[in-house]
């Protein structure tokens, strides 16, 4: 019963500062990202620069220049941190264990003080994700591990639902959880999904997760994921792979194409918006896709037009890739509107 006062509490807006309701509600799997910047490696690739492969010495000691941990990521984190700063009232739903480094998850995220933390379930007897980065060059190989948590939606949730979930990256044992975010979807019909599928939700494929695609707002995936999803690998038509997947239920569809830009189908026009230019080399590209979504997602829940906030989602991934870590160059929206008042005069979006 405290759970769900505390909840209620909190999805109203009679807790918080600024007296407003529950924009923004991320769910999904946070960790703790360790950066290991390689020296020694070399990158494989097909003739025509697709299937590239990382490769190291085998069976050797192989030299890294620096490591650095950044705490308290993940698809879902990025989101609710993004949401945030942009000036939507935003929390975290998700799963830590009782340990270092969920304790340290926690206070990174405290400290900023943007985010809600009330909801991160603490597991005894069980870790908190830890990936590793491999970075080469300005590219990041990532070596995941999702613990498999007993997930569940936090009780009271339907007293006053957000106006948007966003929903990521969970680990391979959450079927019922889909399920359960699922139906209380269905019976929340105010609130509007954002659906950002991680690699386990990828590999699931459309059918078992039919009653979620029916019910997403908004889809945001890269282009290689949505050949994967419609199995189509060899497909280059961005124009079929964003009908493809708008068929199974998405109102808007979003793919990323790194620094070749982003495509949209909102069910009356497709659109395409060039990458925002670099101001310099990137650092790493580690959450240049969940700052794309998120922003996206933000900004059409502070009220812009499909195009407006198109237009905008690549600002804030070209300032990630200037930094370490998926959180730190993540901008507010007056930070955002700034570097748009740069933009060269090609950088527009366009009808495809």
């Amino acid at each position: 019963m405290e759970c769900m006062n505390i909840l209620k509490t909190i999805l109203t807006g009679s807790s918080r500062r600024d007296g407003k309701p529950l924009d923004f509600a991320a769910i999904g799997d946070m960790t703790t990202d360790a950066f290991i910047t390689l020296k020694d490696a070399s990158v494989n690739c097909d003739v025509d620069h697709h299937n590239c492969k990382l490769c190291v010495r085998f069976g050797d000691k192989v030299p890294y220049e620096s490591v650095e941990v950044v705490r308290a990521v993940g698809n879902s984190a990025n989101a609710a941190v993004s949401a945030a700063r942009l000036g939507l009232t935003s929390t975290l739903i998700s799963d830590a264990g009782v340990d270092e480094n969920g304790d340290e998850c926690v206070k990174v995220l405290e400290a900023e003080g943007i985010v809600h933390t009330d909801f991160i379930r603490r597991h005894k007897g069980m870790i908190t994700n830890y990936h590793y980065v491999l970075c080469y060059d300005a590219e990041r190989t990532i070596l995941i591990k999702h613990q498999n948590y007993p997930y569940a939606l936090p009780e009271g949730m339907a007293a006053a639902a957000p106006r948007w979930v966003y929903f990521s990256s969970v680990g391979e044992q959450s079927i019922p959880y889909h399920e359960e975010i699922t139906k209380w979807l269905q019976d929340n019909p105010e609130s509007k999904l954002a659906f950002q599928p991680g690699t386990f939700q990828l590999k699931l494929g459309t059918q078992k997760l039919a009653g979620l695609y029916a019910r997403t707002e908004v889809f945001v995936c890269n282009l290689e994921e949505s050949q994967l999803l419609l199995g189509m690998p060899d497909e280059r038509d961005v124009k079929k792979l964003l009908a493809g997947i708008r068929a199974f239920g998405p109102k808007i569809v979003a793919i990323t194409d790194g620094p070749k830009g982003a495509y949209v189908d909102d069910g009356t026009e497709q659109l395409f918006v060039p990458q925002y230019p670099d101001p310099k080399p990137p650092v790493q590209r580690t959450g240049a896709g969940d700052a794309f979504a998120s922003t996206f997602v933000s900004m059409l829940a502070l009220g812009m037009s499909v195009r407006d906030a198109f237009l905008r989602a690549p600002i804030s991934s070209m300032s990630v890739v200037q930094h370490v870590g998926a959180q730190k160059g993540l901008l507010t929206r007056d930070q955002i509107e700034e570097w748009l008042k740069k933009a060269p005069a090609d950088y527009v979006v366009k009808n495809i």
